[in-house]
Protein backbone atom coordinates (compact mmCIF):
# COMPACT_ATOMS: atom_id res chain seq x y z
CA UNK A 1 0.00 0.00 0.00
CA UNK A 2 1.35 3.77 -1.07
CA UNK A 3 1.43 5.60 2.40
CA UNK A 4 -0.71 8.48 1.81
CA UNK A 5 1.41 11.52 3.22
CA UNK A 6 1.06 15.20 3.51
CA UNK A 7 4.39 15.69 4.67
CA UNK A 8 7.84 13.52 3.43
CA UNK A 9 8.32 10.93 6.10
CA UNK A 10 11.51 9.63 7.72
CA UNK A 11 11.75 6.23 8.85
CA UNK A 12 15.18 5.94 10.77
CA UNK A 13 17.62 3.40 12.78
CA UNK A 14 20.14 4.56 15.43
CA UNK A 15 23.12 2.38 16.50
CA UNK A 16 24.51 3.27 19.54
CA UNK A 17 27.10 2.70 22.60
CA UNK A 18 23.69 1.42 24.41
CA UNK A 19 20.76 2.26 25.57
CA UNK A 20 20.88 5.67 27.64
CA UNK A 21 19.70 8.19 26.37
CA UNK A 22 21.52 10.73 28.41
CA UNK A 23 24.95 9.20 28.17
CA UNK A 24 25.03 7.10 24.89
CA UNK A 25 25.77 8.71 21.72
CA UNK A 26 25.22 7.21 18.04
CA UNK A 27 27.62 5.07 16.00
CA UNK A 28 25.15 5.14 12.89
CA UNK A 29 22.11 6.78 11.59
CA UNK A 30 20.34 5.35 8.97
CA UNK A 31 17.27 7.12 7.31
CA UNK A 32 15.14 6.50 4.19
CA UNK A 33 12.92 9.45 3.16
CA UNK A 34 9.69 8.75 1.76
CA UNK A 35 7.90 11.51 -0.16
CA UNK A 36 4.48 12.37 -0.66
CA UNK A 37 5.04 11.45 -4.74
CA UNK A 38 6.30 7.95 -3.28
CA UNK A 39 9.65 8.79 -4.27
CA UNK A 40 12.50 7.40 -1.97
CA UNK A 41 15.67 8.55 -0.80
CA UNK A 42 18.01 6.68 1.90
CA UNK A 43 21.20 7.41 3.68
CA UNK A 44 23.48 6.17 5.90
CA UNK A 45 26.12 7.62 8.40
CA UNK A 46 28.68 6.18 10.64
CA UNK A 47 29.42 9.08 13.05
CA UNK A 48 32.26 8.81 15.81
CA UNK A 49 30.96 8.64 18.75
CA UNK A 50 33.54 10.03 20.60
CA UNK A 51 33.75 7.47 23.31
CA UNK A 52 34.74 3.82 23.85
CA UNK A 53 31.65 1.93 22.15
CA UNK A 54 31.01 -1.52 24.58
CA UNK A 55 32.06 -4.54 23.42
CA UNK A 56 28.33 -5.68 24.45
CA UNK A 57 26.70 -2.74 22.44
CA UNK A 58 29.83 -3.54 19.34
CA UNK A 59 28.65 -7.72 19.85
CA UNK A 60 24.87 -6.34 18.66
CA UNK A 61 25.36 -3.87 15.89
CA UNK A 62 28.90 -4.99 14.68
CA UNK A 63 30.60 -1.82 14.72
CA UNK A 64 33.59 -0.88 16.77
CA UNK A 65 36.10 1.59 17.60
CA UNK A 66 38.18 1.25 14.68
CA UNK A 67 35.15 1.08 12.35
CA UNK A 68 34.31 4.85 13.15
CA UNK A 69 37.78 6.58 13.94
CA UNK A 70 37.73 8.26 11.23
CA UNK A 71 34.27 9.11 10.82
CA UNK A 72 32.70 12.85 11.62
CA UNK A 73 31.43 13.13 14.66
CA UNK A 74 27.90 14.02 15.41
CA UNK A 75 28.57 17.66 15.71
CA UNK A 76 29.89 17.88 12.41
CA UNK A 77 26.63 15.88 10.66
CA UNK A 78 24.41 17.65 12.61
CA UNK A 79 23.37 20.71 10.86
CA UNK A 80 22.86 18.26 8.11
CA UNK A 81 20.86 15.92 9.18
CA UNK A 82 19.02 19.07 10.24
CA UNK A 83 18.43 20.10 6.91
CA UNK A 84 17.49 16.73 6.15
CA UNK A 85 14.55 15.80 8.09
CA UNK A 86 13.55 19.61 8.02
CA UNK A 87 9.65 19.63 7.35
CA UNK A 88 9.51 16.13 7.55
CA UNK A 89 7.16 13.22 9.98
CA UNK A 90 9.44 10.89 11.84
CA UNK A 91 8.86 7.24 11.79
CA UNK A 92 10.53 4.21 13.44
CA UNK A 93 10.45 0.99 15.45
CA UNK A 94 10.83 1.42 19.04
CA UNK A 95 11.48 4.96 18.06
CA UNK A 96 9.08 7.21 20.53
CA UNK A 97 10.70 4.97 23.49
CA UNK A 98 14.71 5.48 22.57
CA UNK A 99 15.34 6.65 18.79
CA UNK A 100 13.90 9.90 18.49
CA UNK A 101 14.69 10.51 22.36
CA UNK A 102 18.76 9.71 21.90
CA UNK A 103 18.19 11.97 18.79
CA UNK A 104 16.95 15.00 20.45
CA UNK A 105 19.76 14.66 23.21
CA UNK A 106 22.56 14.86 20.39
CA UNK A 107 20.79 17.36 19.16
CA UNK A 108 20.77 19.48 22.06
CA UNK A 109 24.67 19.05 23.61
CA UNK A 110 25.97 19.72 20.07
CA UNK A 111 23.58 23.46 20.07
CA UNK A 112 21.42 22.31 16.81
CA UNK A 113 17.98 23.97 17.26
CA UNK A 114 15.65 21.43 15.46
CA UNK A 115 12.01 21.35 16.73
CA UNK A 116 11.16 18.03 16.76
CA UNK A 117 8.00 18.57 18.89
CA UNK A 118 6.35 20.19 15.67
CA UNK A 119 6.76 16.85 13.97
CA UNK A 120 4.51 13.81 13.87
CA UNK A 121 5.88 10.38 15.11
CA UNK A 122 5.01 7.35 14.08
CA UNK A 123 5.91 4.19 16.09
CA UNK A 124 5.67 0.51 13.78
CA UNK A 125 6.76 -1.00 17.06
CA UNK A 126 3.66 0.08 18.96
CA UNK A 127 0.76 -0.84 16.02
CA UNK A 128 2.65 -4.59 15.87
CA UNK A 129 2.63 -4.69 19.71
CA UNK A 130 -1.02 -3.58 19.87
CA UNK A 131 -1.42 -6.07 17.09
CA UNK A 132 0.55 -9.19 17.57
CA UNK A 133 3.48 -8.87 20.29
CA UNK A 134 6.86 -9.60 18.52
CA UNK A 135 10.01 -8.47 17.66
CA UNK A 136 10.84 -6.53 14.56
CA UNK A 137 12.26 -9.67 12.67
CA UNK A 138 9.49 -11.64 13.69
CA UNK A 139 7.49 -8.68 12.00
CA UNK A 140 9.27 -8.50 8.75
CA UNK A 141 8.21 -12.32 8.50
CA UNK A 142 4.56 -12.22 9.85
CA UNK A 143 3.70 -9.31 7.65
CA UNK A 144 6.31 -9.49 4.83
CA UNK A 145 6.92 -12.89 4.56
CA UNK A 146 10.55 -12.30 4.47
CA UNK A 147 13.50 -13.40 6.66
CA UNK A 148 15.54 -10.38 7.75
CA UNK A 149 19.05 -10.07 6.82
CA UNK A 150 21.60 -8.49 8.76
CA UNK A 151 19.30 -7.84 11.70
CA UNK A 152 20.81 -5.09 13.75
CA UNK A 153 21.99 -3.03 10.42
CA UNK A 154 20.88 0.44 10.93
CA UNK A 155 19.55 0.08 6.45
CA UNK A 156 18.40 -3.21 6.98
CA UNK A 157 16.25 -2.44 10.04
CA UNK A 158 15.20 1.15 8.35
CA UNK A 159 14.26 -0.57 5.10
CA UNK A 160 12.43 -3.61 7.29
CA UNK A 161 10.55 -0.82 9.57
CA UNK A 162 9.46 1.00 5.72
CA UNK A 163 7.86 -2.48 4.47
CA UNK A 164 6.28 -3.57 7.84
CA UNK A 165 3.99 -0.63 8.10
CA UNK A 166 3.20 -0.31 4.89
CA UNK A 167 2.27 -4.45 5.26
CA UNK A 168 0.57 -3.26 8.34
CA UNK A 169 -1.40 -0.47 6.68
CA UNK A 170 -2.62 -3.87 3.77
CA UNK A 171 -3.76 -6.45 6.69
CA UNK A 172 -5.55 -3.95 8.90
CA UNK A 173 -8.60 -2.20 7.62
CA UNK A 174 -9.29 0.01 10.83
CA UNK A 175 -5.60 1.91 10.54
CA UNK A 176 -5.59 4.91 8.63
CA UNK A 177 -3.06 5.88 6.18
CA UNK A 178 -2.58 8.87 7.43
CA UNK A 179 0.14 9.87 9.74
CA UNK A 180 -1.22 12.32 12.17
CA UNK A 181 -3.51 9.50 12.94
CA UNK A 182 -1.07 6.71 13.02
CA UNK A 183 1.02 9.26 15.15
CA UNK A 184 -1.92 9.73 17.39
CA UNK A 185 -2.28 6.26 18.16
CA UNK A 186 1.55 5.60 18.51
CA UNK A 187 3.00 8.77 20.27
CA UNK A 188 2.18 8.83 24.34
CA UNK A 189 1.50 12.21 25.25
CA UNK A 190 5.12 13.45 26.13
CA UNK A 191 6.05 16.69 26.72
CA UNK A 192 9.57 15.90 26.65
CA UNK A 193 10.68 13.21 24.65
CA UNK A 194 12.15 10.60 27.38
CA UNK A 195 8.41 10.89 28.74
CA UNK A 196 9.34 12.48 32.00
CA UNK A 197 7.34 15.15 31.99
CA UNK A 198 3.85 14.17 30.03
CA UNK A 199 0.01 15.29 29.48
CA UNK A 200 -2.98 14.49 31.71
CA UNK A 201 -6.34 14.27 30.66
CA UNK A 202 -6.57 18.47 30.56
CA UNK A 203 -3.70 18.76 29.16
CA UNK A 204 -2.16 19.87 31.59
CA UNK A 205 1.78 19.03 32.15
CA UNK A 206 2.29 16.26 35.41
CA UNK A 207 5.39 14.54 36.67
CA UNK A 208 5.58 10.87 34.96
CA UNK A 209 8.33 9.17 37.27
CA UNK A 210 9.35 9.31 41.23
CA UNK A 211 7.38 10.80 44.27
CA UNK A 212 5.41 13.43 42.28
CA UNK A 213 4.24 10.94 39.76
CA UNK A 214 0.96 11.89 38.61
CA UNK A 215 0.85 15.71 40.00
CA UNK A 216 0.92 18.96 37.93
CA UNK A 217 4.64 20.25 37.28
CA UNK A 218 3.99 23.32 38.52
CA UNK A 219 1.90 22.14 41.81
CA UNK A 220 5.72 20.65 42.18
CA UNK A 221 7.64 23.76 41.41
CA UNK A 222 5.60 25.85 43.83
CA UNK A 223 5.68 23.13 46.99
CA UNK A 224 8.83 21.58 46.61
CA UNK A 225 11.35 24.37 44.32
CA UNK A 226 14.24 22.19 45.18
CA UNK A 227 13.16 19.15 43.11
CA UNK A 228 13.90 21.14 40.09
CA UNK A 229 17.35 22.28 41.31
CA UNK A 230 17.54 18.16 41.74
CA UNK A 231 16.66 17.56 38.21
CA UNK A 232 18.75 20.29 36.49
CA UNK A 233 21.88 19.02 38.36
CA UNK A 234 21.00 14.96 37.65
CA UNK A 235 21.12 12.41 35.01
CA UNK A 236 18.49 13.49 32.83
CA UNK A 237 17.85 14.39 29.64
CA UNK A 238 18.94 18.02 27.99
CA UNK A 239 15.58 18.52 26.26
CA UNK A 240 13.98 17.40 29.69
CA UNK A 241 15.57 19.91 31.54
CA UNK A 242 15.05 22.25 28.77
CA UNK A 243 11.51 21.46 28.86
CA UNK A 244 11.07 21.43 32.72
CA UNK A 245 12.65 25.36 32.60
CA UNK A 246 10.39 26.06 30.24
CA UNK A 247 7.44 25.71 32.59
CA UNK A 248 9.21 26.89 34.97
CA UNK A 249 9.84 30.54 33.39
CA UNK A 250 6.23 30.40 31.87
CA UNK A 251 4.74 30.33 35.19
CA UNK A 252 7.10 32.97 36.55
CA UNK A 253 6.16 35.26 33.60
CA UNK A 254 2.96 35.36 34.25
Amino acid sequence: MQLNLKNPLVFFDLETTGTNITTDRIVEISYLKVMPNGEEMSKTYRVNPEMHIPEQASQVHGIYDNDVADCPTFKELAKVLAREFEGCDLAGYNSNRFDIPLLAEEFERVGVNIDLSKRKFVDVQVIFHKMEQRTLSAAYKFYCKKDLENAHSADADTRATYEVLKAQLDRYPQLQNDVAALSEMTYNRNVDFAGRIVYDDKDEEVFNFGKYKGMRVVDVLHRDPGYYSWIMNGDFALNTKRVLTNIRLREFNK
